[in-house]
């Protein structure tokens, strides 16, 4: 999951990355009202791109839900950018989706 969403966010393909969550999936990123829905989602990455690296802290799944906490930061930077949860939902043919993206920057 981490791996396709940075892959998303490199190539800035905004519609590849609103293709990883659920149909009606929310992305609650720091400092916007949030997106619900793949279209919504696609137009609020609109304008994302660059080097993204995610990072898992802790993880967990159970049955048809799980969720990542994990750290992001761009480039080479030698710290974090800030950090996010991705609450989970696998999907009838057993791939993992993101119900939800919240992220909150580490800046004030």
């Amino acid at each position: 999951m981490l791996r396709d969403y940075e892959k998303g966010w490199h190539g800035k393909d905004a519609a590849g990355l609103s293709r990883l969550f659920i149909e009606d999936g929310f992305a609650l990123q720091s400092g916007t009202p949030g997106a619900r829905g793949r279209a919504a989602i696609a137009a609020a990455y609109a304008s994302a791109g660059g080097e993204l690296k995610l990072r898992a802290l802790g993880y967990s799944t159970e049955g048809t839900t799980g969720y990542i906490i994990g750290a992001y930061r761009y480039g080479n930077a030698a710290s974090d950018a800030g950090k996010f949860v991705l609450a989970l939902r696998k999907s009838a043919d057993g791939t993992w989706l993101i119900a939800a993206d919240i992220d909150n920057g580490n800046r004030r």
